[in-house]
């Protein structure tokens, strides 16, 4: 690896770093929606930072100011990030398909002095921002707007340096939205502390050095592509291959033209790519794959053989910016998400007493740390979601995750669920994750969720949607109903069976089961 000794405790400082350590490096590579890859080294990518920031300054952006960036994977959504850790200044990347409404709750939740969208979404972003928001650029989304003539610079501005203060460790640098699948979307303020800490923490945790590149097909406005990805490669000098959009059909050609080493996908991302890939596609050479969420032993298996190597299991979420958990395992599986990376204490305790649980019972999980180093700062004008999101244990402060936790004879931990899909059924706790990653391995069966309903007698009972593997296949109920009863507890065995098309979905493949109950 080629982690410098001495941590920078900034964003902008670690990219400065690597820009001196390795000016003629490439960085990004970019891959059009017209197939077309445009490459950048560090030293070219950093006079496009500067040019962006001058151009940013010369609209008042500044010290404590917020950039709203509605952008599809681009060129510039990495350049307008480190143009405002340049300025001290903060983004809120936010999904490039963002409908008016959301566009102005967002604006009006964190009162940017500019926004940037792309060009051909103009009216909606336009729609959103109206009178809310001075100054706007509109951008193609691909090489071209680090073209001389786009918005993103001005000829007649050029950044002083010398003229700018710098970055703090406390200063803001990103305000993230969750994803709303749960509950109403929060705005997580992420420092430039917590970004320089997990810059080097996830370049170790990933064995990662600077010959290595990442292929990152996810989107950039989340969590995955910016922690797991943009920013360990900064971190060493590694390069980051950044596909305008995602492609399943497409992924492992796209991975193989790119000379990927390193990639991270969530659990439906990959059976997605599964289900549009030749079973007789020549298998990548990959070093290392991180995946988040539960994929079945033969899914698991049949994306092992295809990328070359086991993907290694995590568990982390926006708010504790680097990983919790990793599968450290010399053989990687797919049954849990591993043990808690060193230097990260974790409890499981009972979610009504906070009192700590028995291995082998599921728990609420507790991550400590220290706020805005590596743990999140808060949510944005959130008090009521901070009061209750942060408790006392032992005297400690702790922040609670929502997520249930087991921790297995081995010591791995296994994913049970957010604490609201564990559910009472005939008395007996089920957990809906589990419920779901046991039906996806029927036959049959490509994806599946699972929600629990009203029931007079049990108090509660399951429904499951099913996404046939095949869509001409004649996916009967009678036959699941068959396999549930000799696979599954009689608590955990759907009530209801109901074959779909298709889940809803966020862009990262988060379940929005809100919407299968409408």
């Amino acid at each position: 690896m080629d982690i410098p000794n001495t941590h920078p405790s900034t964003y902008l400082a670690a990219w400065d770093e690597a820009v001196k350590r390795y000016p003629d490096s490439t960085f990004l590579l970019f891959r059009s929606d017209k197939g077309t890859w445009t490459e950048w080294t560090y030293s070219e990518f950093d006079r496009k930072v500067d040019g962006i920031a001058a151009k940013l300054a010369s609209l008042g952006v500044g010290q404590g100011q917020a950039v709203h960036l509605c952008l599809r994977n681009s060129p510039a959504f990495i350049g307008v990030q480190l143009a405002c850790a340049r300025l001290r200044a903060w983004m809120v990347p936010v999904d490039p398909s963002s409908t008016a409404r959301d566009i102005a709750l967002q604006i009006s939740r964190t009162a940017p002095s500019v926004g940037i969208a792309a060009a051909r979404r103009a009216d909606v972003y336009r729609q959103g921002a109206e009178g809310q928001l001075a100054q706007l650029l509109l951008l193609h989304e691909d090489e071209h707007d680090f073209a001389a003539d786009s918005e993103l610079f001005d000829e007649g501005h050029t950044l002083r340096r010398d003229e700018l203060s710098p970055a703090e460790p406390e200063d803001f640098l990103t305000v993230m939205f969750t994803s709303g699948t749960t509950s109403e979307p929060k705005g997580v303020i992420l420092t430039q502390a917590n970004y320089a800490t997990l810059t080097y923490r996830m370049a170790e945790l990933a064995n990662l050095s600077s010959h290595h590149r990442w292929f990152v097909s996810l989107p950039m406005f989340h969590a995955n592509a910016q922690f797991y990805c943009l920013a360990p490669a900064i971190g060493v000098g590694a390069s980051i291959a950044l596909s305008s959009r995602f492609s399943a059909s497409g992924w492992f050609h796209q991975a193989r033209e790119a000379g990927a080493t390193h990639a991270s996908l969530f659990a439906a991302p990959i059976r997605m790519i599964l289900s549009r890939t030749p079973e007789d596609i020549e298998p990548l050479e990959l070093t290392h794959v991180w995946f988040a969420q539960n994929l079945s032993a033969s899914h698991y298996s049949e994306f092992a053989r295809l990328a070359g190597t086991r993907p290694r299991q995590l568990y982390g979420m926006t708010e504790t910016v680097a990983i919790v958990t990793r599968d450290a395992e010399p053989t990687p599986g797919h049954k849990t998400i591993g043990t808690p990376v060193p230097g990260r204490p974790v409890l499981l305790v009972d979610p009504a007493t906070l009192a700590p649980v028995p291995r082998g019972e599921a728990g609420l999980l507790l991550l400590g740390g220290e706020r805005g180093q590596d743990i999140f700062l808060e949510y944005m004008n959130r008090p009521d979601a901070n009061s209750r999101s942060f408790v006392t244990v032992n005297g400690r402060e702790w922040f609670v995750t929502g997520d249930m936790v087991r921790q297995e004879p081995n010591g791995a931990m296994s994913f049970v669920g957010r604490i609201d899909d564990v559910t009472k059924i005939s008395g007996e706790n089920v957990s809906l994750a589990e419920v779901e990653a046991k039906i996806a391995e029927a036959p049959g069966v490509e994806e599946v969720a699972v929600v629990a309903v009203s029931d007079d007698v049990r108090d509660h009972a399951i429904e499951a949607y099913v996404v046939p593997e095949d869509s001409a296949q004649d996916l009967r109920t009678n036959s699941l109903t068959e396999w549930a009863e000799e696979n599954l507890a009689p608590v955990a065995r759907p009530r209801v069976w109901h074959r779909i098309d298709e889940l809803p979905k966020t862009s990262v493949g988060k379940i929005r089961k809100f919407k299968l109950t409408r």
